[in-house]
């Protein structure tokens, strides 16, 4: 169609299309009434064709597929094998996000969603942070319960939290399902099918909305477990691991405040790094 319209353009601008000077009276020839015609239809026919090429173009915009990948295993399909942050585009939801993809652990295309690593980081925020998400990419982050949901929501996804002490020991922890609910559900948590090193510290959390310091939805009725544990999480009353506590640096006397995943370290240790990162299964 744009072919054409070229065309009639060009046949436009460049054909004989001189109509006659009228001398004398207001009266034009035959010939000259013949040539009037005959623009007339040429504009009528390129204004047809202009239409008819915008309506083409505004239906093939609507109907082009996401520019970018769904998760970072969409990102690793296309090819990309270097850990760093990339653009992907979940089905569920508007607009594109920027997400850390690890290109290496375990066969690699897993989307970061949380990493503690240094402290440098303030997670001891509201519910809004939370469900935006805060950070650095690159360093210490939360990526936000809207885009945990946005990014579960579009198939089934496998849970990997990598965990690491002061004393440089590592262990893993896989769920075969992980999903978390819309805001509307307060960001309900669904995990289950463990295995791994570190022991099972989630599965007590599984079907527990999300708690902040700020929105109790946790299921203990005395007091926010956010508030008593200086974190925010899917709190049942209260936790078993609370990977998003103060990082306080190792053992310590301080009791299920800081970066805890008790089935490896139990309640008086704050991990050094953490990770924790999903995958599409299919």
């Amino acid at each position: 169609m744009s072919g054409q319209l070229v065309v009639l353009l060009a046949f436009f601008v460049f054909g004989d299309f001189t109509i006659g000077r009228v001398s004398g009276t207001s009266s034009a020839t035959c010939v000259d009434c013949q040539r009037v015609k005959n623009v007339k239809q040429q504009l009528n026919q390129i204004k047809n064709a202009f239409d008819e090429f915008s309506e083409l173009l505004q239906n093939t915009t609507a109907t082009c597929p996401n520019e970018y990948p769904k998760d970072c295993s969409g990102v690793f399909a296309n090819g990309m094998t270097t850990s760093g942050v990339y653009t992907v585009q979940p089905v569920v939801g508007d607009g594109p996000i920027d997400v850390y993809c690890d290109m290496e652990t375990d066969g690699g295309g897993w989307t970061v969603f949380q990493r503690r690593q240094d402290g440098s980081v303030d997670f001891y925020r509201d519910w809004e942070s939370y469900r935006q998400g805060f950070g650095d990419l690159n360093g210490e982050f939360w990526l936000g319960n809207d885009n945990l949901h946005r990014l579960t929501a579009q198939g089934v996804y496998r849970l990997r939290i990598d965990l690491e002490d002061f004393e440089n020991n590592t262990a893993y922890a896989v769920y075969d399902t992980f999903r978390v609910a819309d805001g509307s559900a307060n960001y309900r948590l669904t995990v289950e099918g463990y295995s791994g090193t570190a022991g099972d510290a989630l599965s007590y959390h599984s079907n527990q909305s999300f708690t902040t310091k700020d929105r109790d939805k946790d299921s203990n009725g005395p007091y926010n477990c956010a508030v008593k544990y200086s974190g925010a999480w899917w709190y049942k009353s209260c936790h078993h691991s609370n990977l998003n506590g103060m990082y306080l640096g190792g053992q310590t006397s301080v009791y299920a405040k800081g970066v805890v995943w008790y089935h490896w370290k139990g309640h008086n240790y704050s991990l050094k790094r953490t990770e924790m990162k999903i995958r599409s299964k299919i």
